[in-house]
């Protein structure tokens, strides 16, 4: 299996990971985790847990164009290490872009999902490149 398509498995398990301090944030509410109606309390959320809502909803807005890029650049037959160099810039802007929001340091967090955008339109046009 290729770097790209590992990064894509971790793109994949990173929607688990990104829920991590959002549900922080809910089992912290007066009257703990609300399993019955989860979305109606995370939409009550203030501060670092409503900015955790938001990165985690981001994360799963990310995954399909770089699911698409891997995908294409896969069955393309591009073989480059530029493609696995994009696929792993991807993940570790998720991992910042993540950090930088739920901590609110909006300016990088800005930087770094242009990062992660980039690369993911960069797979998606790696095979008229030929890269």
């Amino acid at each position: 299996m290729t770097t790209a398509l590992w990064c894509l498995l971790l793109a994949g398990l990173f929607h688990i990971l990104s829920k991590v301090p959002l549900f922080r944030a809910q089992l912290k509410s007066p009257a703990g985790y609300d399993n019955n109606h989860p979305r109606e309390q995370q939409q009550g959320l203030e501060g670092s847990g409503r900015r955790a809502l938001a990165a985690h909803q981001n994360q799963l807005e990310s995954f399909p164009l770089f699911a698409a890029g891997v995908l294409v650049a896969s069955f393309s037959g591009v073989t480059s290490a530029l493609v696995s160099y994009l696929a792993v810039a991807y993940i570790i802007s998720r991992i910042a872009y993540l950090y930088c929001y739920v901590n609110d340091i909006a300016m990088l967090r800005t930087s770094v999902w242009l990062v992660g955008y980039a690369s993911s339109l960069a797979l998606v046009c790696s095979p008229a490149w030929g890269m």
